[in-house]
C-alpha cells in the first residue's frame, strides 16, 4: 500500500505540493493526471524518500518513508521515464546486478531469465548488450525487477512516453499483471486514454493539489478529456 497523509513540499516559497491525501491499495492502479508543475513528480519523488517532506508522511506498506528509507525501498520499484543500464552489460547481467543491490535471494540465472521472460522481453535479447536496446526493452527490463523483487508497490512516472502505440499497450498489459499480483500502482501519465483503459482511479492534480479523483470505470475517455481541460484551465502550470 502506498499512502500519502497530509504531505507537503516546499521549495523556498513555492508550494510544490500541498497537503496531499492519497492512499493507493494493494490490487489498485492509480493514475495522477495534470500539467507539468501540478505536483505529480514530487509526490513520486517524496514516496521515494529523494526529497524530504516539509510536513505530513509518505508511507510504504505503513511504513514511513522518513523513519525507515532502505527498508520502503526494497517494498518498492522505481520506473523513470528513462531506465538506465549499463550499455556494456546484457539485460541479464543488469538484471542481477539490480537485483542483488536490492536484496533479492535467488539470482540465479534459471530464476532471473524467468522473471524476464514474464516482463516479455524476448528470449534472444536477454544476453545482449543493453546498449543496443530500444526504450521499451529497458522498460522490460525495470518491470523484471519487480517481479523479481515481488516488490509490493509501483512508482511509474511517464513510463511510456517515447514510446511507440504498440510498445505503450504492452506495457501496460504488463503494468496489469503486476497489479492483478497484489501490487499498489502509482502512475503519473500525460496518456489520458491510457489511464482510463488501465486505472482503478483517476487523480487530477493542479498547484500542487488533488483536485478531483475520478473511478475511472465511471468515465469514458471524451468525459476524462473534457473534465480534465476544465479542471486545468486556461491557466494550468506549462
Amino acid at each position: 500500500m502506498l499512502e500519502a497523509v497530509a504531505l507537503t513540499k516546499d521549495f523556498g516559497s513555492h508550494r510544490a505540493l500541498d497537503g496531499l491525501n492519497l492512499t493507493v491499495s494493494p490490487g489498485e492502479i492509480v493514475c495522477l493526471l495534470g500539467a507539468n508543475g501540478a505536483g505529480k513528480t514530487t509526490t513520486i519523488n517524496l514516496f521515494l524518500g529523494f526529497l524530504e517532506p516539509t510536513s505530513g508522511e509518505a508511507r510504504v506498506d505503513g511504513v514511513d518513508v522518513r523513519a525507515d528509507a532502505i527498508g520502503s525501498k526494497r517494498k518498492l520499484l522505481y520506473v523513470p521515464e528513462q531506465i538506465a543500464l549499463f550499455g556494456e552489460l546484457s539485460g541479464l547481467e543488469n538484471l542481477a546486478y539490480f537485483a542483488a543491490l536490492s536484496g533479492v535471494e535467488d539470482v540465479s540465472a534459471m530464476h532471473l531469465r524467468d522473471c524476464l521472460d514474464r516482463a516479455g522481453l524476448a528470449r534472444d535479447a536477454m544476453d545482449r548488450r543493453a546498449s543496443s536496446y530500444s526504450k521499451g526493452m529497458r522498460q522490460k527490463v525495470g518491470l523484471a525487477l519487480a517481479i523479481a523483487k515481488q516488490a509490493r508497490a509501483l512508482l511509474l512516472d511517464e513510463p511510456t512516453s517515447g514510446l511507440d502505440p504498440a510498445a505503450s499497450a504492452e506495457f501496460h498489459a504488463l503494468v496489469v499483471r503486476q497489479r492483478d499480483a497484489g501490487a499498489a500502482v502509482l502512475m503519473v501519465t500525460h496518456d489520458l486514454f491510457r489511464a482510463r483503459e488501465v486505472g482503478t482511479r483517476i487523480g487530477l492534480m493542479r498547484g500542487g493539489r488533488l483536485r478531483r479523483m475520478i473511478d475511472a470505470a465511471d468515465i469514458t475517455a471524451s468525459e476524462l478529456e473534457s473534465l480534465y481541460l476544465e479542471e486545468m484551465g486556461s491557466t494550468a502550470e506549462s
